[in-house]
């Protein structure tokens, strides 16, 4: 399954009709991840062709209700169309209590089991792992605690050469160690060398979120080096003290950060309801990474090198 991003949502606090709350569907390594649901999700889900049972993990970054106000609809949704597996919430502390109320409210009974983990916001950390890739947590600057997301691929094994595996000294059992970069002594004393056997795979790709966040150089070393950021990019320039009374960041700001973290591209979303479009904010980014593009609902992008 390819690297891939779709946004979902892409507006600040304020949804429009070109814009809806925020949301992101991500796949990456036969896992499909939720970031953020907020209100009418599902109906974004639906406009956009992602299937709603294929979620393994729905990441909310802070209690702000334009990023978790959609959450118990698709719940609902999903006991709705007969789901039984099992769902990670991975979330801020508190959000449990508040979805188990609300179903309760609405004599909604989940068919199914959900795995909560509970975040603080204040540390960086590894929330999930699995033998392809991790999510880890990146501590944003914001009125209350608030998550960024940071999701990786691990390095991919190397892969061997078609001619390799007639060597005649190739058993079956050393193409597993080979394949990890390690070279081979045989009995014979002989040594079957990896680099000479075996060809690199594509460079392991990573994806930042950081959603809501005042400029901040705190999260440069979480998200350094990231192939893909996308960072909240509310105001333009024009607008640079109300971010700061806010708590966002002007598109500016986010370019600022996407260079001294030396990301591959950089895109802009969580756009203030005020601006038509995002090209405003995408020409002054611009002016400090070229690399940059804002988001539209609707819009999929690679995370690729």
């Amino acid at each position: 399954m390819k690297f891939e991003v779709t946004i979902l949502g892409s507006s600040a606090a304020l949804p429009t009709l070109q814009r809806n709350s925020t949301a992101q569907f991500v796949t990456c390594c036969n896992r499909s991840i939720l970031i953020d649901c907020g209100e009418g999700t599902q109906m974004q889900m639906r406009k956009f062709g992602v299937r709603f049972q294929r979620l393994d993990i729905i990441l909310i970054s802070h209690l702000h209700g334009d990023h978790f106000f959609g959450l118990v609809g698709l719940l609902s949704t999903m006991r709705l169309l007969g789901r039984d597996a099992k769902l990670t919430i991975i979330c801020p502390k508190g959000l449990p209590e508040i979805i188990v109320q609300q179903l309760e409210v609405g004599h909604a009974q989940l068919d199914f089991d959900i795995r909560f983990i509970e975040l603080t916001g204040k540390e960086h950390e590894v929330v999930y792992e699995d033998k392809s890739m991790l999510i880890e947590t990146v501590p944003l600057k914001h009125k209350i605690p608030t998550n960024g997301f940071v999701i990786r691929e691990k390095p991919k094994e190397r892969k061997m050469r078609k001619e390799s595996l007639e060597h005649p000294l190739m058993k079956v059992e050393y193409i597993h160690r080979l394949k990890k970069g390690e070279d081979i002594v045989t009995e014979s004393g002989d040594v079957l060398k990896s680099l000479e056997l075996t060809d690199a795979s594509k460079p392991a790709c990573s994806y930042a979120y950081c959603s809501d966040t005042a400029y901040a150089e705190k999260i440069i070393p979480f998200i350094k080096d990231v192939t893909v950021l996308y960072h909240e990019a509310t105001f333009t320039e024009q607008h640079r003290e109300l971010a700061k009374a806010t708590m966002h960041s002007t598109a500016k700001q986010a370019a600022e950060i996407a260079r001294q973290a030396n990301v591959s591209r950089l895109y802009l979303g969580h756009l203030s309801a005020r601006y038509a479009d995002g090209k405003q904010h995408e020409e002054e980014a611009k002016e400090v990474f070229s690399n940059t593009i804002y988001v539209e609902d609707g819009m999929s992008f690679l995370v690729e090198n």
